[in-house]
């Protein structure tokens, strides 16, 4: 069923239609999970097993001290690639050196969880070993699984799932098909209409529904009557022949895709290439033919045309709607498989291409835009598209040619990967790729180079070091000379972290000039930025504040106003309060550290958030404010833990990190030091950021994060203009022409917006924004004003 809004992975979503029956099938689940930690519902595809399961999670959530937390495989195809997909769920970042599978487990052992695993069959054999881990190794794990058949896992209890009964399947007809004939009503002069349709649909509620929507042009008993005939022809009119349920559900949507046109059953075998939801902008480039017309023949599809076929599927039930607006569209599982079905092998592999060149594209972009004002939206955009990004990648890394494209595309998406928490995904990709093609070429020097980085970025520096110096070979043998320079420069970097200071400055010296030579703006950046951070290392305070200074610099000067970046800018800004900091200047570090903050807080960073939060505690120490340093440290501690080290294992921050918690211990005293430090442990990530922006001396908070009531001031300057307009009815395109920025980017703001708020419509940012802008002259009214100037 459609769960149409933007959520935070992991959280349970809303339900958008309602729930019909299933009352002795809810019994029986929480039945088993009360006395058993593993339970499977099993069934045919379109039985329900999915909002069976997500209806129990939200039953149970009380029970569960930590929460329930949804993990979704549908999208997921490779199995290697599961455990970071459970840890993305939890919030868990990957940790250096260690398995994500061993990070998952040691995550969970000392929680109390349901953890509800969708779509399972067919990565069975990864689900199979993750739940035979929990029930192993994380007591206070229970797992409620999905799939189409058991996972087979000793102390796993199952439930097929059986489809409605009579009165169930009559009640969810007459609720859809009031929603697609206005009025319409289950009476006694059409029950026996109804239920002899249900019935012939073997109470398959996606079957149902499907059915449904043929209301609209046809009158029940019509309806009724058709489907009777349908059934008799397939099965040669056998009626006491029983038809398997899957069947049953095939020829429902075998009806339903005879209710298409010709163009909309070609764009429904089209959209089968897309793993997870999608835009309109995609499916244009994707599913449109190609300009010379294609091979569609008679019935082709022209860019102009898939809007309105698109909306055609959607009025079938056959789409999904995903968003505010109908911005992002998905198919359930079962339906992508039969429009899979559906595709010739020329047209699969055609689709294929065309989806692996169009997220390429948006991954280059977005390289491309790292230091403009569209940097945050994108990237909140490629949040949105990991699905698909992933299955790009499969895609062309399963072909001969495919894999120097897939090789640029992992590379590209580096500041992605790194901020998202993905630094083990990212390497995995690039690793692949290199591995299927190891002669010298500017992508594999692309490769070698980004991949060296997301590795020190994990604290691995020798094969960081090994992955350099061989950038430095193929970017000579291929002629890039970027990726040399930039090699280069992390070569002298780890070179004088090691101590060999003449090899390290010069070798930096020289990579500085060859930037200075090239003119490339984003790699000047990186040169100041890891040039600034080797120097605070080395406690070399002006040389760091000057090569942060002069990266600041640069973003704000590059193409594309680069006031709006936020990824290097928070990380900049860190490194410049460690150098404050080391210089004694607390007050500066402090202010530079709350900068950090809420620059980091607009891509939800976990490192650099962890790092700025780590800073603050130091400098709130030194200025006095031991109750907030307390706390923070507490804070600090769990999301250290949770990513492998605190300071990334660097030890003269550790040592700064002993110092600071030895002087709290002795300035508040034991008992109250280890009050507040467990207060702050028991935060999460976007609490303490919000409570260390207002400066709170305790971690007092009226209510849960996800049970307070959104506030402005969650969000940007520009979300909050942005706000202010859709507030005013403006449709995104007038909001893009208003702000001068791109019809996408403005689609970005809202959708982010949306996520942020908890919200699903655009009638709920309209009366928040209202409400700031209206109820006085306070703190968050004042950036909405701003807006409308």
């Amino acid at each position: 069923m459609a769960l149409g809004y933007t959520r935070r992975t992991g959280t349970l979503p809303v339900e958008v239609t309602g729930f019909v029956g299933r009352i002795p099938e809810l019994d029986h689940v929480r039945g088993l999970l009360r006395r058993s930690r593993l339970a499977t519902l099993t069934g045919p595809g379109g039985v329900g097993k999915s909002r069976l399961a997500l209806r129990t999670a939200l039953s149970l959530k009380g029970e569960y001290e930590d929460g329930v937390v949804l993990v979704e495989f549908s999208a997921l195809h490779d199995p290697e690639l599961l455990p970071g997909a459970v840890a993305g769920a939890l919030g868990v970042p990957e940790q250096s050196g260690r398995m994500m599978l061993d990070v998952v487990i040691e995550h969970l052992s000392d929680r109390r969880v349901l953890l509800v695993l969708d779509t399972c069959e067919h990565l069975l054999d990864a689900c199979a070993l993750l739940a035979d881990l929990l029930l192993r190794e994380a007591p206070g794990v229970t797992v409620l699984a999905t799939s189409r058949q058991p996972l087979d896992v000793p102390g796993e209890h199952t439930l097929l799932v059986p489809p409605l009964g009579d009165d169930d399947a009559i009640d969810l007809f007459a609720q859809r098909a009031s929603a697609v004939v206005p009025g319409f009503e289950v009476h006694a002069g059409n029950r026996g209409d109804v239920l002899a349709l249900c019935k012939r649909l073997d109470g398959i509620p996606l079957a149902i529904e499907l059915a449904t929507v043929r209301l609209r042009a046809l009158p029940l008993a019509q309806l009724t009557a058709r489907l009777e005939q349908r059934f008799q022809v397939l099965t040669g009119g056998r009626r006491s022949a029983a038809l398997p349920r899957h069947q049953t559900l095939r020829t429902a949507i075998d009806w339903s895709h005879e209710l298409c046109s010709p163009q909309e059953r070609l764009l429904w075998a089209r959209l089968s290439v897309f793993a997870g939801s999608f835009d309109l902008t995609a499916v244009e480039e994707v599913c449109a033919d190609e300009e010379d017309g294609g091979a569609a023949g008679a019935h082709g599809l022209g860019r102009e045309q898939v809007l309105e076929h698109l909306i055609g599927l959607v009025d079938k039930s056959v789409v999904l709607r995903d968003g505010d607006e109908g911005a992002r569209y998905r198919l359930l599982d079962t339906i992508r498989e039969y429009g899979a079905d559906r595709c010739t092998d020329e047209e699969r592999e055609r689709c294929g291409r065309r989806h692996r060149d169009h997220y390429l594209s948006r991954a280059s972009y977005f390289f491309e835009m790292l230091l403009s004002a569209e940097q945050v939206p994108l990237y909140w955009q490629l949040r949105r598209d990991l699905a698909d990004l992933r299955g790009a990648l499969e895609y062309s890394l399963s072909r001969p040619d495919g894999v120097r494209p897939a090789l640029v595309m992992a590379a590209r998406l580096w500041p992605f990967w790194s901020t998202a928490g993905l630094f083990k995904e990212g390497r995995y990709w690039l690793d692949k790729g290199l591995a299927l093609d190891p002669e010298p070429s500017r992508e594999r020097s692309q490769a070698l180079l980004w991949g060296s980085l997301l590795a020190v970025m994990q604290g691995d520096v020798g094969p960081a070091l090994a992955g350099f110096q061989e950038t430095c070979r193929v970017a000579e043998a291929c002629g890039s000379e970027l990726d040399r320079v930039l090699a280069l420069g992390y070569i002298g970097g780890i070179a004088w972290l090691l101590g060999d200071e003449a090899t390290g400055r010069g070798t930096l010296a020289e990579a500085l000039a060859g930037q200075h030579r090239i003119g490339d703006p984003l790699g000047l950046v990186v040169h100041h930025y890891q040039s600034s951070y080797v120097q605070s290392l080395i406690r070399h305070s002006d040389e760091s504040d000057a090569h942060a200074d002069e990266a600041l610099r640069l973003i704000a000067a590059a193409p594309g106003g680069g006031t709006g970046e936020c990824m290097i800018t928070s990380q900049v800004l860190g490194i410049k309060g460690m150098a404050a900091w080391t210089r004694g200047d607390a007050p500066e570090s402090v202010r530079l550290a709350r900068e950090s903050l809420r620059a980091s807080r607009e891509l939800r960073d976990f490192f650099a958030t962890t790092n700025s939060l780590e800073l603050l505690a130091w400098g709130s120490a030194e200025t006095g404010r031991c109750r907030t340093a307390a706390w923070l440290l507490g804070t600090c501690s769990e999301l250290w833990r949770r990513i492998g080290s605190p300071m990334i294992g660097v030890a003269i921050y550790q040592d700064d990190h002993s110092r600071v918690e030895t002087l709290l211990r002795k300035k508040l005293g034991e008992s109250e030091y280890r009050l507040l430090f467990g207060q702050g442990a028991g935060l999460t990530l976007d609490q303490a950021v919000e409570l260390a922006l207002a400066g709170a001396a305790r971690p007092v908070t009226d209510a849960p994060a996800g049970d307070r009531a959104p506030s402005v001031e969650h969000l940007t300057r520009r979300e909050r203009e942005v706000a202010v307009l859709v507030s005013e009815g403006l449709t995104n395109r007038e909001i893009s022409e208003r702000l001068v920025i791109s019809k996408r980017t403005a689609d970005a703001h809202v959708e982010h917006i949306l996520a942020k708020l908890g919200f699903s419509s655009r009638t709920e940012i309209a009366a928040l924004a209202g409400e700031a802008a209206g109820g006085g002259r306070g703190q968050s009214s004042e950036p909405f004003d701003a807006g409308r100037r």
